[in-house]
C-alpha cells in the first residue's frame, strides 16, 4: 500500500529501491545474453531461418506467458509470481550454457518467455506502492535500471569473450545474476498486493480470456496500438543502426558501442530525473505526445546524417574486418547481403557530430515513452488489474520486438540504408497527431 504519510505527489524510494536494484540485475543477466544468441545457434550450423527463430522464441513465447503470469499475480501476489519468474528464467539460462543442440537453445527461450515474466510483474509492483501522481515516476525508475542493464550486460559479454571463446561462460554469468534476483525477491522484496486486495473481481472476469477482455476497451485497445507502434519503429532502429553507421560513417562496433552508452545515459537520466516532474506538471498524455514527437524528430534527423566516413576509417581495414566477423543477428535473418561502405576522401568529424546530437531527442523520447503509457494504462483499470493490463502491455512490446527486425531489415535491404529510420519517423510523426486527437487522461472503470 501506498505511505499515506507521504505527502502524494513524493515517491517512496525506500520502497522502490528493492524493485529498481531487481529490475537491474535481471536485466543485466538477460543483456548478457542477447548479443551473443545468433552464435549460440551459428555454433550448431542453424540457417538463416533457424537463427530467426531462434532470435524470436523469447519474445514469441512472452505473447503467451507474460499476460498470464501478470493476470496471476493479480490473484495470488507479486512475490510468488516474481519468484516463479525469475527461478524459470535462471534455469532457461543454465539449459541454454549446458545445451547440446539448437533444439535445446530454442527450448531455452521458450521456457523463459512463457514464464519470464520479471518487469512486468515489478512494474505491477510498482503500481501497488505508488499513487496516481508518482506511477510515472515509479515506472520510470524500472526503465531507467533496464537502461542501465542494457549499458553493462553487453560489455559484460563482450568481455568475457575476449577471455575465452567458450559460449558457455557468458550464459552460467547471466544464471548467476538471475540466481541473485531470487535471493533479492526472497530476502529484500515485500509483498505490495496484499492478501484482502486480491482476486477481488470475479474469476470469469479476472481470467476473461487471461486479461485480454482488457485489450477490447477503446481507451486501453488505443494505448496498446502505440506501445505496439513506437516499440516496432524503436526496435528497427535498434536493430539496423550499426548497419546504418557502418554505411554512413564507417562505424564499427567500438563506435557503436559508444553511441549506445550515449543512449544508455541519456535514457538513465530522463528516467531518473525528468519523467517524474514532467508527468505532474504535463500530465502522462502530453508526456506522452511530446516523446512520440522527439522519436519522430530524432528518426527524421538521423535518417538526414550525412555520408561522411570518420577521420580514422580505411576502407580496406573495415573490409577485411568485416570478413573476419561473425555476421550480426540481422544480417544472419535475412541472408548475406552487400552493405555499402562510404568512399575514402571524404574523411571528416561532420557526420560523427551530427549522429551523436541527433540521437539526443531520440534517445529522450524513448526514456519517455514507455512510462508514460504504461502509467496511463495502469489509470484505466481497477488496482487489482495492475498486473494483467501490464501483462498486456509487456507481450505487446514482445510481438514489436518479434515483428520490428524483419520487416526493418527488409526495408534496408530493398529501399537503401535511409528508409527505415525515414520511414519510422514519419509513422512517428503520424503517431503523435493521432496521439493528440485521441489520448485522453484517465477514464478508470472500477
Amino acid at each position: 500500500m501506498t505511505d499515506t504519510t507521504k505527502a502524494p505527489s513524493q515517491l517512496d524510494f525506500n520502497r522502490v529501491a528493492p524493485l529498481f536494484a531487481l529490475t537491474f540485475v535481471d536485466v543485466l543477466g538477460l543483456t548478457i545474453i542477447l548479443p551473443l544468441l545468433h552464435l549460440y545457434a551459428a555454433a550448431y550450423g542453424a540457417t538463416p531461418v533457424q537463427i530467426g527463430l531462434t532470435l524470436a522464441a523469447f519474445p514469441l513465447a512472452q505473447l503467451i506467458g507474460v499476460p498470464v503470469m501478470g493476470a496471476l499475480s493479480d490473484r495470488f501476489g507479486r512475490k510468488p509470481l516474481l519468484l516463479i519468474s525469475q527461478v524459470s528464467t535462471c534455469i532457461s539460462f543454465v539449459m541454454l550454457g549446458l545445451a547440446g543442440s539448437l533444439q535445446m537453445i530454442i527450448l531455452s527461450r521458450v521456457i523463459d518467455g512463457i514464464f519470464g515474466a520479471n518487469l512486468a510483474t515489478a512494474q505491477a509492483a510498482l503500481s501497488d506502492i505508488t499513487t496516481p501522481e508518482t506511477r510515472a515516476q515509479g515506472l520510470g525508475l524500472t526503465g531507467a535500471a533496464f537502461g542501465l542493464g542494457f549499458i553493462f550486460g553487453p560489455v559484460i559479454a563482450l568481455g568475457t569473450l575476449q577471455v575465452t571463446d567458450d559460449l558457455r561462460l557468458p550464459a552460467m554469468i547471466a544464471a548467476v545474476y538471475s540466481f541473485i534476483t531470487i535471493l533479492m525477491t526472497l530476502f529484500m522484496f515485500k509483498e505490495t498486493l496484499p492478501p484482502e486486495r486480491r482476486g477481488q473481481r470475479p474469476a470469469t472476469r479476472a481470467f476473461s480470456f487471461i486479461g485480454f477482455g482488457l485489450a477490447l476497451r477503446p481507451t486501453i485497445a488505443l494505448l496498446l496500438v502505440l506501445m505496439f507502434a513506437q516499440q516496432a519503429v524503436f526496435f528497427g532502429f535498434e536493430s539496423l543502426i550499426g548497419l546504418f553507421t557502418l554505411s554512413r560513417l564507417g562505424m564499427l562496433a567500438q563506435g557503436n558501442a559508444l553511441l549506445f552508452i550515449v543512449v544508455g545515459v541519456v535514457l538513465t537520466v530522463v528516467q531518473v530525473r525528468y519523467i517524474g516532474p514532467w508527468s505532474r506538471r504535463y500530465g502522462e498524455q502530453r508526456v506522452a505526445q511530446g516523446a512520440l514527437a522527439l522519436l519522430a524528430i530524432g528518426l527524421l534527423l538521423l535518417s538526414l546524417t550525412p555520408a561522411q566516413p570518420h577521420p580514422f576509417y580505411v576502407k580496406r581495414i573495415v573490409e577485411n574486418t568485416l570478413r573476419t566477423q561473425t555476421q550480426t543477428s540481422t544480417e544472419a535473418v535475412l541472408g548475406d547481403f552487400n552493405v555499402p561502405l562510404p568512399a575514402e576522401g571524404n574523411n571528416g568529424i561532420g557526420g560523427l557530430a551530427w549522429i551523436f546530437v541527433v540521437i539526443v531527442p531520440l534517445a529522450v523520447g524513448a526514456g519517455l515513452i514507455r512510462p508514460s503509457l504504461n502509467s496511463l494504462m495502469t489509470k484505466q483499470v481497477g488496482s487489482d488489474q495492475y498486473g494483467s493490463v501490464l501483462g498486456l502491455s509487456a507481450s505487446v512490446v514482445s510481438a514489436a520486438n518479434a515483428f520490428a527486425p524483419m520487416v526493418a531489415g527488409l526495408l534496408f535491404q530493398q529501399y537503401g540504408v535511409t528508409a527505415p529510420f525515414l520511414i519510422g519517423g514519419v509513422l512517428m510523426g503520424g503517431l503523435a497527431l493521432v496521439s493528440m486527437v485521441w489520448v485522453r487522461g484517465p477514464t478508470r472503470v472500477l
